[in-house]
């Protein structure tokens, strides 16, 4: 299959996804009577749609830097961290949000025990998400540098003293225990969605076609239980196993053998292109893949202007939509444990030099996670904000890579799946099938609400 077929086989099927969640919500909105009702309490100073996403942006920006000077955590286990925050962000401005999004709150899996409005509380929302989002970065980053947790305390006091300027400091006071109560809940929730036992004692099953350690490094397998972590959104992997994987062989004429040996094609003739689009989305070193997608929220948010409530749900929504199509993909990684391409080229083709253009990951073949996080982060981006049009992504400039331009959010996480492909990683067949799976959680996840 060209890389050209490939792209508009995939373009052609998220069309088709986007539209039917839109006419969906658009069914659900109707039933639920229109418009959304605004909450007038008056206890509130202004309301989240009212502000803009400053606060956000810059405790995004915040969260960036701890991904990228994080160690001991792998790629996809930063999806937590995302999805942590933005329901932090979001449940901190929960007392002033129009009744149809703070609906979103009975969807978080076993989350229990939030406050809501208190009566006769006054709260500078933008104050709330300041609060939150320092302590919920605080407890997620345990072992931050001492350098990056002054950054965050010196962030929280600038805001702080920014906003007391025009507010009482009885209201901020509120505010600041309101955002910290919300932040220590989600924290303690997060701690039990399974995430420690990820790397529990595991036998790497042996046999024809089985993954195995892979070169250079011959890695233990990373995380072979997050599959089994709690999902953010129940119900949310719901029908997305990524089903057989198709028969192994080392015959030449099997199509097993076929589909390994495009992947060894394509490495002798890769384009410059094809090379800086591996390197713009192998995200290690960088911000991780999960961070890839804050910085694209980010950008977006400043892109379009998005006020404080959009961009709350936002982040919330991509970063649960990040999580549980992880888990959905490494619960099929772990079960089908199907062999990489650099093992079958090595060992089945022959070829025992021969090294992907990017190093291998420690876990198993098939699905491919850059696809599953970015179909599904993607979906909840159209869904959200519609068309993206011109948008150029600048997560890398900081490395001197060269931005990438895209005209959808497909486009972007089309890309993303497919340099897995040029980078010696994934069959195709892998980035399919964990495109598929991203966009059935992000299908679950709107069907849910």
């Amino acid at each position: 299959m060209s890389t050209t077929s490939f792209k508009m086989n995939r373009r052609s099927i998220a069309r088709l996804f986007f539209a039917t969640i839109a006419t969906t919500i658009f069914i659900i909105s109707c039933q639920k009577g229109g418009e959304a009702i605004i909450n007038t309490n008056a206890n509130l100073r202004g309301k989240p749609a009212e502000y803009t996403s400053d606060v956000l942006d810059k405790w995004m920006t915040m969260q960036l830097r701890l991904m990228r000077n994080a160690t001991g955590i792998p790629n996809h286990g930063f999806s937590r961290h995302f999805a942590y925050a933005g329901i932090a962000a979001f449940e901190s401005i929960k007392p002033g949000i129009n009744k149809q999004n703070a609906q979103w709150s009975d969807k978080w899996n076993g989350l229990t025990g939030l406050p809501g409005n208190i009566p006769g509380k006054k709260f500078h929302l933008p104050a709330n998400v300041n609060a939150a989002l320092a302590s919920i970065n605080k407890a997620m980053f345990p072992n931050a540098t001492a350098a990056d947790k002054s950054a965050i305390d010196s962030l929280e006091l600038a805001l702080n003293n920014e906003f007391s300027s025009s507010q009482s400091t009885e209201v901020i006071a509120n505010s600041i225990q309101y955002g910290k109560e919300i932040a220590s809940l989600i924290f303690d929730w997060a701690e039990t969605d399974g995430y420690k036992n990820a790397n529990a004692p595991y036998t790497i099953p042996t046999g024809e076609g089985k993954w195995k350690p892979t070169p250079p490094a011959f890695a233990n397998p990373a995380t072979p239980y997050w599959g089994n972590n709690r999902t953010i959104i129940k119900g949310s992997t719901y029908n997305s196993e990524p089903g057989f994987p198709g028969y192994y062989s080392a015959d030449p004429t099997s199509p097993f053998y076929q589909t390994v040996k495009e992947v060894y094609d394509a490495s002798l003739v890769l384009t410059d292109d094809q090379k800086a689009m591996a390197n713009f989305w192998k995200d290690v070193p960088g911000v991780s893949s999960p961070g890839h997608w804050v910085s694209i929220l980010q950008q977006v948010m400043r892109q379009k202007e998005v006020a404080l409530e959009k961009a709350a749900l936002a982040y919330a929504l991509t970063g649960a939509a990040c999580n549980d199509a992880l888990i959905a993909c490494f619960s099929g990684k772990y079960y089908y444990n199907q062999v990489r391409p650099i093992t079958y080229i090595r060992e089945a083709m022959g070829q025992t030099t021969w090294n992907s253009f990017l190093t291998t990951p420690a876990h198993p073949e098939y699905s491919s996670a850059h696809s599953s996080l970015s179909a599904a982060s993607a979906a909840v981006l159209q869904n959200l904000f519609g068309d993206l049009g011109s948008f150029t992504d600048h997560t890398y400039d900081y490395l001197n890579y060269a931005p990438r331009g895209y005209s959808s959010f497909f486009d972007i996480a089309n890309e993303a799946g497919l340099s897995r492909f040029y980078a010696g990683i994934h069959y195709k067949r892998s980035i399919q099938i964990g495109f598929l799976q991203g966009e059935r959680v992000a299908a679950n996840i709107f069907s849910n609400k």
